[in-house]
């Protein structure tokens, strides 16, 4: 009887766990109630264990952290009804996690006066890749370097944490699951108001560590410098989460109302906010329509549809407005935003779309249809991959070839020169201007042309991003046109 009563009392314990904190030499637990109990080191606020469904998940040999950890932070913690708020605290960050009663979700927020001293802002959470699987594209466990110390090669194929990107307008659910369990980041609603590079600027989301260790890593990159187009931002960043489930990815509308009741630095509640709404015209319905707002504090997207657009949340302050063709600029604007006001703002796009002879390809600010960017691979493969098709150097024919037989990079070591042939009638003889759009460059890299025996002079080099791009899976870049 006595055995029968200690496992059933044990069962009680397990199947309905106490909402709240407890405190450890160096540390606190703080259990939501339902399935997940995470443990926060009071010493410099790394999260040391992650148990979802009395299931161990964090990795055992560098812990789950914001920037490269904090080396030393002050750790308090509030209990207030169905909430608990731990607040990690030093002289320019504040990071603080949220636990609501009955929720298996890691809320997030961040607050930063300055830049963190590594570079760039990112929350990890390093779990344990043996129980848990990510994107192939990402997994580099037991890979060997072939580009610096972040793309390699694993069983023939390139992987890197940089294949893992995917657009800021598109990335709002991003993570790992294993046998019943999914781990997962979600960055709902205005969650990168306070990030930098728009919303087509994508960052690492994943990495399955590249030696055999086998950390499982999810990212928050909130800003770095890879291909950045911006200055980064201070503030308050996100709110953000890291929620566990059965498996499955959870919605990325969360509900974070509760956020506006528990005196966070920086975050601006909602009744803070205004509304930004109206029309566009000008580009065609073939491609998709994007308005951003941005100003030195704050940026913001939203997708017109049927010539309308309406983007909400938006802290007050004075914006530039910017109307994109799929990804290429075509109107700016400016608009001024009040708190609990609705501001209109109409624009039209200024594309110069001149008569055409010629063209390889579609403006929209990517390369897209091109040779190996038919299908997006490039965004999940170094360009040296042997699944990618040949470089080149190519001879594109007008009037017989296809854009997707003209390469969407051109590397001087690579596939120099790219030829086109043209054989002008009577009437196309002349003066004529060839424009050549580029979406992204490096090292100062800028087309010159050869027509007959005339050689172009060399263009101006253009404003430089520190960054590798297309290496990394990225062509967002400044979106430059020479040829005027």
């Amino acid at each position: 009887m006595r055995f029968s009563s200690l496992l059933f009392l044990t069962g009680l314990r397990t199947a309905f766990a106490a909402f709240g904190v407890i405190e450890g030499s160096g540390y606190i637990d703080v259990d939501t109630g339902n399935k997940l109990v995470y443990r926060v080191s009071t010493s410099n606020g790394d999260i040391t264990s992650i148990k979802y469904d009395e299931v161990e998940y964090q990795y055992s040999k560098a812990y789950t952290q914001i920037a490269s950890g904090l080396g030393s932070a002050t750790v308090t913690y509030k209990t207030s009804g169905n909430y608990v708020t731990v607040t990690i605290g030093t002289d320019t960050l504040t990071q603080y996690y949220i636990a609501v009663s009955g929720q298996s979700a890691l809320y997030i927020g961040t607050y930063i006066t300055a830049e963190p001293s590594i570079g760039e802002l990112r929350f990890i959470a390093r779990l344990d890749a043996d129980k848990l699987t990510g994107p192939t594209a990402s997994n580099a466990r037991g890979g060997t370097a072939i580009e610096g110390s972040d793309v390699f090669t694993v069983s023939g194929q390139t992987r890197s944490k940089f294949y893992s990107s995917i657009r800021f307008i598109e990335d709002q659910v991003h993570g790992v699951s294993g046998s019943g369990v999914g781990v997962y980041m979600v960055i709902p609603g205005n969650g990168y108001e306070t990030s930098s590079g728009g919303p087509f600027h994508r960052d690492i989301d994943n990495q399955n560590s590249p030696s055999d260790d086998g950390a499982q890593e999810v990212y928050f990159y909130m800003n770095s410098n890879h291909e950045q187009t911006e200055s980064y931002r201070t503030g308050f960043f996100g709110p953000y989460a890291l929620v566990f489930t059965s498996g499955t990815a959870p919605s990325s509308s969360l509900d974070l109302s509760f956020f506006e009741n528990l005196d966070l630095k920086g975050y601006v509640a909602s009744s803070g906010r205004g509304i930004v709404s109206g029309t566009i015209s000008g580009v065609s319905s073939s491609f998709t329509a994007v308005v951003g707002l941005n100003n030195s504090a704050a940026q913001y997207w939203g997708t017109a549809s049927g010539g309308t657009f309406s983007i909400s949340g938006v802290k007050p302050g004075s914006y530039t407005a910017t109307l994109y063709k799929k990804e290429l600029e075509v109107a700016k604007g400016t608009v001024t935003v009040s708190a609990g006001k609705t501001e209109t703002l109409s624009l039209t796009s200024t594309e110069s779309l001149p008569t055409l002879v010629w063209q390889i390809g579609v403006p929209d600010g990517t390369p897209s249809g091109f040779l190996n960017a038919e299908s997006g691979e490039f965004e999940t493969m170094h360009p040296s991959d042997s699944r990618m098709s040949s470089w080149g150097p190519v001879t594109y024919t007008i009037g017989s070839s296809s854009a997707s037989s003209f390469p969407m990079a051109q590397f001087i070591a690579v596939n120099n020169p790219t030829t086109i042939k043209w054989t002008a009638t009577s009437s196309q003889v002349g003066a004529r201007t060839l424009r050549i759009r580029t979406t992204s460059s490096y090292n100062g890299g800028r087309p010159t042309i050869q027509v007959n025996s005339w050689t172009s002079a060399t263009p101006a080099a253009p404003t430089k991003i520190d960054s590798r791009g297309v290496t990394r899976g990225t062509w967002r870049g400044l979106n430059e046109m020479y040829g005027g």
